[in-house]
């Protein structure tokens, strides 16, 4: 245990006991001076896995720093503790004051469809905040247990557990998922896409079992099954069933809003939180039918903080007794505090495969943009900056950075690491100081991870202050090279970037990023074993194993098989590398490959069947 019984936390919190632990965080029932209640929940951050935290902040506490509203359970305080076994960071949130709605469910069975239908639109208009927030959030984790009736006010539901929080995302999740309940969440996110309809899904998922009493499709696991072994039984009994059976809820209008918000078909389900709560307050005068009523025809969602500047605001200084959180780093920056990386490096020799992209970008590109006197001469305009989209761990940034090594220009990596990220939630003066630094190092390549996060498409509910961002990147990328910077922008989701960023004159030029085919794969494990202890190693033998491999998922595999050699003093054989790949399974499934191909035809506007030759690695 990291907190003992009757031990005071920074002389006001009162440790009562014990609740749950798992690896790296545990929770508390603890009190203030006066009695009063509260939960703690604190990590210990040598023991928390690298996805939860960045330089030492903990995402938990930083989406509870942002995330205010009535059916969001609130944080009250945040700190910092330290023991022998090095430091932890804390919250403090309301306690459960209340019961679960998973309690009542088994209390009560099945609830009167009026009740039930008042705590599903309270759910709602939780997760219409989140997503309608300026980072657009996700819950992720939507079920019985993570909603607590609050006694303090007359039974409303609140969201707890904001532990699993993120944006939106395909890929790997950058959060623990072996305590989701995989019956409460979508097929499409046992491929890794994580967005609104997964949430309305497991939403809908809690209103069905309020109104029969039981768990979707009446699922249920054995207490020694794995993850892996649960969402196995969920798809199994989903695709031998098909649709939910409704036939134990009377009312025919949620029967069909039932029937829609748990589709097995992705396009089938409600895409919006806003369109279910419409099917869900037709016909209905009750007081919270009203004001949700009101707020979507008045358009005043609460959006809450837009900005780390509001959090900024919102946070008492350090000197005042009665607060005493620790701001975060990101909240009292004040200008563009990244690192310039100087000309150096080898280059794209360092890149395995990618031929024909590396090719072009000599061509058409790095020709340009180093040998001024020829462009000048032929009048030729130096390009502005360039997308490189595709499936995650493909090697997008490094390849990035390597371009940057190639031209022998200074390097910037933006990271748009979601709430932890000034550039994100910042005023428009810091964007525009990022790039007055881009050009004060000239010639530059100013490299935008997750650019997605940064310009977001101006077409959905951003805020005033986020739609003010994405005009003022729109502003400083127009003409940019001419002050010596080449844009080059990443992303995995390039459908949800302002379509005004990939016009000509701002980012030029779309480069789709492909799945490794044999060769580069067999290139990346030569690249990745050079300069360790081996055997004779067959790289063919280890390509032809690694179908379907990203980038990231051999390097892995080679790290993993070195560190099992290196324990034993061994050198690395084939055997070992083989049997590593066999325990390791590739991050992108068929599935989600399907997903990216299908967004990449649309980025280009063609369909399969008359696709042209893509650059990048080449697809058998």
């Amino acid at each position: 245990m990291i907190l003992k019984q009757g031990q005071i936390i920074d002389n006001k919190w009162h440790v009562v006991y014990l609740i749950k632990a798992n690896p790296y965080a545990e929770s508390y029932r603890v009190e203030d001076e006066s009695g009063n209640p509260y939960f703690m929940k604190i990590y210990r951050l040598k023991n928390t896995p690298e996805k939860l935290i960045e330089n030492g902040t903990v995402w938990e506490i930083v989406w509870s720093l942002f995330i205010k509203h009535k059916n969001i359970i609130s944080m009250i305080d945040n700190g910092g503790y330290k023991d022998e076994e090095g430091e932890c960071r804390y919250l403090v949130a309301n306690y459960f004051s209340g019961e679960l709605l998973s309690e009542l469910i088994q209390r009560k069975g099945k609830l009167p469809a009026k009740r039930a239908t008042k705590i599903f639109l309270e759910m709602l208009q939780g997760l219409q905040y989140m997503h309608n927030m300026k980072s657009g959030c996700l819950h992720n984790d939507i079920n019985p247990t993570n909603v607590m009736l609050s006694s303090k006010t007359g039974g409303t539901a609140e969201l707890i557990d904001l532990g699993h929080v993120s944006t939106y995302f395909m890929g790997t999740p950058p959060f623990d998922t072996a305590d989701l309940d995989p019956r409460y969440a979508s097929g499409q996110s046992f491929i890794g896409k994580y967005d609104e309809r997964n949430d309305i899904f497991a939403a809908t998922g809690v209103f069905y079992t309020m109104l029969t009493g039981r768990v979707p499709w009446d699922i249920e696991f054995r207490p020694d099954m794995t993850r892996k072994e649960k969402i196995k039984l969920v798809q199994k009994v989903r695709g031998d069933q098909g649709e939910i059976n409704v036939d134990a809820i009377k009312d025919k209008k949620l029967k069909a809003i039932i029937s829609k918000g748990l589709a097995l078909g992705y396009n089938d389900r409600y895409g919006s939180v806003e369109e279910i709560m419409l099917d869900l307050i037709e016909g209905d005068d009750s007081e919270t039918a009203q004001e949700v009523r009101s707020k979507l025809a008045n358009e005043e969602a609460d959006l809450g903080l837009d900005s780390f500047d509001d959090l900024e605001n919102s946070i008492k200084s350090d000197d005042d007794s009665t607060h005493n959180a620790p701001r975060s780093q990101a909240a009292t920056e004040t200008s563009a505090d990244v690192e310039v990386k100087r000309g150096g490096g080898n280059g794209f020799a360092d890149i395995a495969g990618m031929d024909d992209l590396k090719e072009m970008l000599r061509k058409r590109v790095i020709l340009i943009l180093k040998d001024k006197e020829l462009a000048e001469k032929y009048k030729l305009t130096p390009p502005n900056g360039m997308l490189l989209y595709g499936p995650p761990g493909c090697g997008k940034s490094f390849f990035a950075e390597k371009f940057a090594e190639e031209t022998g220009f200074n390097f910037i990596l933006v990271k748009a690491s979601d709430l932890g990220s000034i550039y994100i939630h910042g005023s428009q003066g810091k964007i525009a100081d990022l790039f007055k630094k881009a050009e004060e190092n000239a010639p530059s390549i100013l490299c935008f991870d997750e650019f997605d996060a940064f310009v977001p498409s101006r077409s959905g509910d951003l805020g005033s202050n986020q739609a003010g961002e994405v005009n003022e990147f729109l502003s400083q990328l127009n003409n940019c090279s001419k002050r010596g910077i080449f844009v080059i922008a990443t992303s995995n989701r390039p459908d949800k970037v302002d379509p005004a960023v990939l016009r000509t004159g701002r980012i030029d030029k779309q480069v789709y990023v492909p799945m490794p085919d044999k060769t580069a794969r067999k290139l990346m494990f030569e690249l990745y074993l050079k300069g360790r202890p081996c055997d004779k190693i067959d790289s063919d033998e280890l390509a032809e194993k690694a179908d379907g491999y990203v980038a990231s998922d051999i390097a892995y595999v080679v790290n993993e098989a070195a560190t099992i050699a290196a324990f034993n003093h061994e050198n690395i054989t084939q055997e070992l590398l083989c049997k590593t790949i066999e325990g390791i399974k590739p991050s992108i499934n068929k599935e989600l490959l399907k997903e990216y191909e299908e967004m990449r035809d649309k980025m280009e506007g063609i369909s399969r069947t008359n696709a042209l030759p893509r650059v990048g690695f080449n697809v058998n």
